[in-house]
């Protein structure tokens, strides 16, 4: 009886931290996101929650580690602890076709399959070459604006053919 009432008890966990969303791209959960990475709940009420930044510096996961806290204390967990993983590092492969539809919906491009890399990484001065379309009319024709957009993690492009402006997320 105790097993399933741990296990109940991880899985209200799991549940609680899967409806928070990031706080940059708030139409996305950490779930959608790839940056939740494990709930597990030590004793009867303590909970430990791994989450992964999309990159290092992020200025978000400050955030998201408060309103995993908030949630989770909220829901009766009495002692929560946020830790942060870096390995292995987060790419945008993460992100589910669930958060990829999301972005799309909210007029932002989702990235393309993440770059692989055997050896060293190349260290190029010009923007990153993406085939990009607009979320807006599905138009190949876009050019890029900024290679930084709203956002550390995203650059702003323009649709050639229908105008409209866009964030792209960028493949990491």
């Amino acid at each position: 009886m105790v097993r399933l009432m741990s296990r109940t008890t991880t899985e209200r966990a799991r549940a609680v931290a899967a409806r928070v969303t990031d706080p940059e791209l708030p139409m996305l959960t950490l779930v959608d996101l790839g940056v939740l990475r494990d709930v597990e709940v030590v004793g009867d009420a303590h909970v430990v929650v791994d989450i992964t930044p999309t990159y290092s510096g992020c200025p978000a996961m400050a955030a998201m580690r408060d309103d995993l806290v908030r949630e989770l204390s909220g829901a009766g967990f009495d002692r929560v602890e946020v830790r942060v993983s870096l390995d292995p590092a987060w790419t945008t492969d993460w992100i589910t076709p669930a958060g990829r539809a999301a972005l799309a919906a909210a007029g932002i491009s989702p990235p393309g399959p993440a770059p692989s890399h055997d050896g060293p990484i190349p260290l190029t001065l010009l923007p990153t070459a993406r085939q990009v379309r607009c979320p807006q009319c599905d138009s190949p024709a876009t050019e890029l604006v900024s290679e930084f957009g709203s956002t550390a993690c995203k650059a702003q492009y323009r649709c050639t053919a229908c105008l409209e402006p866009f964030d792209h997320v960028k493949e990491i």
